[in-house]
């Protein structure tokens, strides 16, 4: 059997996981679904990793990043220059951006009454790498794959660790740096993707291989092992961090 045949539908879509053009299924494509569940596994590997795990305050902690990253920041960028061709009215998504922001700092809030004021920093950070992400504040300096890998990975992971133990570890500070890693390599292989799926509509080529025959490249064939590494690492993130609550909560 060969490869799926590849649909002028799927050939059009600004991402792997957008869905097909609906008022319903635009929110779906906006929250970007695959990325906001991998980096939502970094919070779960935080907070496992602390002493002592409580399920309230990793499910308050997962809440408050899926609404500042999967809602706020998502919401914000689909508003400015419109990459994933939403049909969302401006005003809903700025709405779902000041929601989400508004959600995650209250939640922050409780959090630092339930934890105390170790969580302050964190609470006047997230909300600024959302704003200096999204809106390249600060020059832009935020606005790199570094920036992207320590707002989305190692911040996380940092913070989830924090709400449950009430100060920083070693091993927290190495998770935060594999998450980093993990970000990096995320960023490594979304950004050509989303040149090749937003940007060219066409690529012509060949590669000489060493016994003097031809292979053609062309768009879909450098995008798939693209793509495929992405939903791989995003199913391998979540699995393990699956894995790691299981054995802590189970």
């Amino acid at each position: 059997m060969g490869p799926p045949e590849v649909t002028q539908e799927d050939r059009t879509r600004p991402a792997f996981y957008a869905a097909r053009p609906g008022r319903l299924r635009d929110w779906w494509t906006v929250l970007h679904p695959p990325y906001t569940a991998w980096h939502l596994s970094y919070v779960v590997v935080g907070a496992c990793l602390a002493p002592a795990v409580m399920l309230s305050r990793l499910l308050a902690t997962l809440i408050a990043f899926f609404l500042a990253v999967g809602v706020a920041a998502h919401a914000y960028d689909e508003v400015q220059d419109r990459p994933l061709r939403t049909g969302i009215p401006d005003w809903a998504l700025l709405t779902a951006f000041g929601a989400g922001l508004s959600g995650a700092l209250a939640l922050g809030v409780f959090g630092v009454l339930e934890v105390g004021v170790v969580l302050v920093p964190f609470l006047v950070v997230g909300p600024l790498l959302v704003a200096a992400y999204n809106a390249d504040l600060f020059g832009g300096v935020f606005h790199t794959d570094l920036g992207f890998a320590l707002s989305w990975g190692a911040f996380p992971v940092l913070t989830a660790y924090v709400a449950q133990a009430g100060d920083l570890s070693w091993s927290a500070v190495l998770a935060a740096a594999g998450a980093t890693a993990l970000s990096l390599a995320q960023r490594s292989l979304s950004t050509p993707a989303r040149l090749l799926r937003r940007r060219v509509v066409e690529v012509h080529g060949a590669v000489l291989l060493g016994d003097g025959s031809e292979s053609r490249i062309d768009r879909e064939g450098l995008l798939a092992p693209l793509e495929r590494g992405l939903r791989t690492l995003t199913w391998a993130s979540v699995l393990l961090a699956a894995a790691l609550a299981i054995f802590r909560l189970g």
